[in-house]
C-alpha cells in the first residue's frame, strides 16, 4: 500500500520555522515526507535534513519521494524523543530548527492491517514501529479492568470507561478480543443506545486512548518536548502540531515552562532564584486550519499548531 498523509497546517508550518538555506532541521515525524519536502524546498546544497520516524515504510517511502532535493539528507528509524542520540550519531551539535506532527497518518489508518482505525477489520495492533512487541491486542486482552479504565478515561477523555472496560474484560472471558471490530462491538454495547446517536463514532475516544498506551505517545512528547528546545541554536524553530488536548496541553506547558522558568515567589520584588528563559513562545493563540483547509481536510479540524524560538 502505499504512504500517504495528507500533511495539515502545511504552509503555516513551514512558513514558521524561517527556514535558512545552509541551515539544519529535523522532521521528527517524517510519515510521508510532506512537511520535509516544504523544508527540502528551501534549503540549499549546504542545508540539512534529517529524518525520524518509528515506521520503516514511513523511511522508505519519503526517502524516495525526497531524492530530487539537492540539500542532504538523513534517515533513522526511531521515536523522536531520542533526537539527541540521533544527533550524536550524525555528528550534529544543534540545528536550525524542527517539525513534529504528531498526527496518525493517512496511511497507517487507512491501511486495514495495522489495526488503527476502528472503521475497517483488521487485527488489534496500533503498533507505529512494526518492530515493536506490545500491541492493541495486549492492552485489551491483559489489562486489569481498573488500568483498562483509567486509561480510556485518561487517554481517551471517554465518559462511558468504566462501563467499555467492564464490557471488554466479560467478553474477554469467553475468548480473547482479537480485531477492530470485535472490539467496536463491544464498545457499542457498553455506551448506552442513547449516547451513540450524537457526536463522534462510539469507538474513536477508546481507539485513541489504546493507541496512545501502546505507543506511549505522551510519554515520549514529555521528553521529546524538552529534549528538542535543548538542541536548538539560537533563533531555531520548534514547531508541534497536535491533534488532541492532552498532547496540546504538554506542548503549551513545556512551552510556558521554559519561556518563564522563574520560580521565586510573587511578592519578591527581584528575581533570586536565577532561572533564565532560554525560549520564547511565538505567537500567542496557536495556529489553526483555515476554512479551505477543513474543507479539503477534515482531519485537520482539530490540528493545532505552537511554534517557540529558542533565545
Amino acid at each position: 500500500m502505499e504512504f500517504k498523509h495528507v500533511s495539515v497546517l502545511f504552509e503555516e508550518t513551514i512558513d514558521s520555522l524561517n527556514i535558512r538555506p545552509d541551515g539544519i532541521y529535523v522532521d521528527g515525524t517524517l510519515g510521508g515526507g510532506g512537511h520535509s519536502a516544504g523544508i527540502c524546498e528551501r534549503l540549499g546544497e549546504n542545508g540539512v535534513l534529517i529524518g525520524i520516524d518509528r515506521d520503516n515504510a514511513a523511511i522508505k517511502a519519503a526517502s524516495e519521494r525526497l531524492k530530487e532535493y539537492k540539500c542532504k539528507k538523513v534517515f533513522f528509524q526511531c521515536n523522536y524523543s531520542q533526537v539527541k542520540s540521533v544527533l550524536a550519531e550524525a555528528g550534529i551539535d544543534k540545528i536550525d530548527g524542527a517539525v513534529l506532527d504528531l498526527g496518525v497518518s493517512s496511511f497507517q489508518l487507512d491501511n486495514g492491517e495495522r489495526g488503527f482505525s476502528y472503521m475497517q477489520e483488521a487485527p488489534l495492533d496500533m503498533r507505529m514501529n512494526p518492530d515493536d512487541t506490545f500491541t492493541a491486542y495486549d492492552v485489551v486482552n491483559t489489562y486489569s479492568e481498573k488500568e483498562l479504565a483509567r486509561i480510556i478515561k485518561g487517554y481517551g477523555e471517554e465518559r462511558w470507561a468504566s462501563r467499555i472496560a467492564s464490557f471488554a474484560v466479560k467478553a474477554r472471558k469467553e475468548h480473547p478480543i482479537e480485531t477492530t471490530t470485535e472490539l467496536v462491538d463491544v464498545i457499542k454495547a457498553a455506551i448506552p443506545a442513547s449516547a451513540r446517536r450524537t457526536g463522534p463514532h462510539p469507538a474513536k475516544r477508546t481507539f485513541q486512548a489504546i493507541r496512545i498506551e501502546v505507543n506511549d505517545e505522551l510519554g515520549q512528547l514529555k521528553k521529546a518536548v524538552d529534549e528538542f528546545c535543548d538542541v536548538l541554536a539560537p533563533g531555531g524553530r520548534l514547531s508541534i502540531i497536535t491533534f488532541h488536548s492532552l498532547e496540546d496541553r504538554i506542548v503549551k506547558e513545556t512551552f510556558a515552562r521554559r519561556a518563564n522558568p522563574c520560580t521565586c515567589p510573587p511578592e519578591f520584588p527581584v528575581c533570586v532564584c536565577g532561572k533564565v528563559a532560554d525560549i520564547r513562545k511565538v505567537g500567542g493563540k496557536p495556529i489553526t486550519a483555515s476554512a479551505e483547509e477543513l474543507e479539503e481536510n477534515p482531519r485537520s479540524r482539530s490540528a493545532k499548531l505552537r511554534v517557540a524560538e529558542k533565545i
